[in-house]
């Protein structure tokens, strides 16, 4: 896989559209896309005569299921800190249920379709129907495909939460069909299985069973009828700011790394494996890995100084973003401006980190 962040941009390319995949690769082009339509079909169908064409496919739903890399404001306003300030000082400008300052991985994936961003599984009740026509978020922060240290929904309740909203016709087949889901994992079941059992010597083996419980999620909600199934790639938790903290946010943790590089490998094989039994080919992995290596490794023409270095700390260990005393006093310190910061707070990018990584997972996306 010579160049992987090209791949990726063809991966993406060919699941979001279709006949203009061959753009992924040639920048050069995409101020006149239009006019390369045609010429290019034929690379398409060469490939591809056994299928049906998918450039037909237009995604205008997006359902998500995951944690808190992809949770637009599921988590419980008393729990969370994605309910507290100063998270959302960006964007709406007050604390809505996101993990950062601002918009988060839904939200540009959502603006990526041209869709509004989903709204959050707990409010659709609430909900006038347009707002449900753009599909729904069942993420929850803190949440994993096995049960964490959160009391939420981990993955597989999420999807039996859109299975139910399927068979109460909230959604149709033909809804479903018209969709893209987006499943994320970031990491909530390693910090939890090393919270509990401190060791990384049998972390092998457990990652084997989330990489595998991920792909059942993978295959079910595409048996519910999605065609198009997006999954992150692990990001390099080695580098999350928790992790570089000891070395003063200077330097990413091999060790967690190449545990990550693990579970990045054995999702590529079980994509592919499920690729191979569903035509067209309907999963594709969102590469987050590479997108927040390469925006840490551009640094000279970079806006973050130090990208491993978080906006919003506690003022110790004790402590984290958005937490306060009983008399309400802040025990947490807050950078100037947190477009400067990759980071946002120990674990999650701020909205201009997201919006680095976006533009890093294809350079064309905004041409489409």
């Amino acid at each position: 896989m010579g160049n992987p962040k090209l791949f990726l941009c063809f991966l993406l390319f060919s699941l979001l559209a279709g006949h203009k995949a061959v753009h992924g690769s040639s920048h050069h082009h995409h101020h006149h896309h239009h006019h390369h339509h045609h010429h290019h079909h034929h690379h398409r169908h060469s490939s591809h005569t056994h299928e049906e064409p998918t450039y037909a496919f237009r995604a205008t739903k997006l359902f998500v299921f995951g944690d808190s890399y992809a949770d637009t404001g599921n988590n419980k306003k008393s729990e969370a800190s994605s309910w507290k300030a100063p998270y959302g000082i960006t964007f709406p400008g007050k604390p809505a249920g996101r993990f950062s300052d601002g918009r988060v991985l839904t939200d540009f994936l959502a603006k990526f379709f041209g869709v509004k961003s989903p709204i959050p599984y707990q409010w659709w009740k609430n909900a006038n129907s347009t707002r449900l026509k753009y599909g729904m978020n069942f993420a929850y922060g803190g949440t994993g495909v096995f049960d964490t240290w959160s009391s939420d929904p981990n993955m597989t309740v999420q999807i039996d939460y859109f299975q139910r909203l399927i068979g109460e016709s909230v959604y149709t087949a033909a809804d479903v069909r018209s969709s893209i889901a987006l499943l994320t994992n970031s990491g909530n079941d390693y910090s939890d299985h090393t919270a509990r059992n401190g060791s990384l010597q049998d972390m092998p083996a457990f990652i084997i069973k989330v990489v595998s419980q991920l792909a059942v999620n993978l295959e079910r909600v595409y048996a519910l009828g999605v065609r198009k199934v997006a999954v992150a790639a692990l990001q390099p938790l080695g580098c999350l700011p928790h992790a570089s903290y000891a070395t003063s946010f200077q330097k990413c943790n091999g060790t967690v790394n190449s545990l990550v590089s693990f579970h990045n490998q054995l999702l590529r094989q079980a994509v592919d494996k499920l690729n191979n039994e569903t035509s067209p080919s309907t999963f594709v992995i969102v590469d987050l890995y590479s997108a927040f290596t390469s925006v840490f490794e551009s640094t000279e023409n970079s806006t973050f100084e130090n990208p491993l270095k978080p906006c919003c700390v506690g003022v110790s260990s004790d402590y984290s973003c958005g937490s306060v005393d009983a008399n309400g006093t802040k025990k947490y310190t807050l950078c100037e401006d947190p477009s400067a910061f990759f980071f946002w707070d120990m674990a999650h990018p701020s909205q201009a980190g997201w919006r680095a990584v976006y533009s890093t997972l294809g350079p064309n996306l905004d041409q489409l």
